[in-house]
């Protein structure tokens, strides 16, 4: 099979099928669900696969390190989305990960230390997020068929984008783009929208939830990906976030209950 059929199969395999559980199962879950790997794990074992496993481990580690960019562009939608509507809210939110992201750019971190500061940053954001806040709902229609595909689309695209511009790019910066929360966003706007920022916050704390298994993941491919080889750094990796999404999901239900 070649690397390009394997992108336009695997990535909007994973998404659909994430999409209709989350649909399912509601906002919080939904956030639980994009937080796994679904783009960046893709990133990473097609350019192992492409470019080798030092240039995808250093990938994997500015993915990791991805994570500052994304606990901003939590914070700052959560806090924004019960003041302004979500538009404002979303490109606030935005331009939060692209500054996190440029101030990154020419940092690094000893790897142990970066796992332990992105999980200590997802912590302090999920006890500064908006509490309390009463659900509304409006009359608007649910999105309709159109919605998955387009997911499914975008994200195909953006791994196509991301995997291409890499070499030009380089694995950290490639790295340090990888986790834009294009899904994260779509959820948490279309929430905020239809059913008002108590909603949106749902999506986000289900996000934060999921996250400590995308930093374990990103971590353990880092680590593994160089001395192990492709495939049982990644049978470690997908072994490891199962684990934490399982208790992340534990943990969803348990305060849903």
């Amino acid at each position: 099979m070649s690397l390009l059929l394997l992108k336009l199969i695997l990535t909007p395999s994973l998404i659909g099928a994430a999409s209709l559980a989350g649909r399912k199962w509601g906002d919080a879950i939904s956030g639980w669900l994009v937080a796994l790997p679904l783009t960046t794990g893709p990133i990473v074992f097609l350019l192992a696969l492409t470019h080798g496993t030092s240039f995808a481990a250093e990938t994997a580690a500015g993915i990791l390190a991805g994570g500052f960019s994304l606990a901003a562009f939590v914070l700052v939608y959560g806090r924004l989305a019960a003041r302004l509507t979500w538009l404002p809210t979303l490109a606030c939110a935005s331009l939060g990960f692209g500054l996190i992201t440029l101030i990154q750019e020419n940092v690094r971190f000893p790897l142990v230390p970066l796992w332990a500061g992105v999980v200590a940053a997802f912590l302090l954001v999920m006890q500064l997020l908006p509490r309390g806040l009463a659900s509304t709902s409006t009359s608007e229609t649910l999105p309709g068929p159109w919605d998955i595909p387009l997911r499914m689309i975008l994200a195909t695209g953006f791994v196509l984008l991301i995997t291409g511009a890499a070499p030009a790019l380089g694995p950290h910066l490639a790295g340090l783009l990888s986790p834009f929360p294009l899904f994260t966003a779509t959820l948490a706007a279309f929430a905020q929208h239809l059913h008002g920022p108590a909603a949106a916050i749902k999506v986000l704390h289900g996000l934060l939830m999921g996250l400590f298994s995308y930093a374990s993941f990103m971590f353990t491919l880092s680590l593994l990906l160089e001395p192990a080889g492709i495939a049982p750094a990644f049978a470690a990796a997908i072994a490891v976030t199962a684990t934490f999404q399982a208790a992340a999901l534990w943990l969803l239900k348990r305060g849903m209950s």
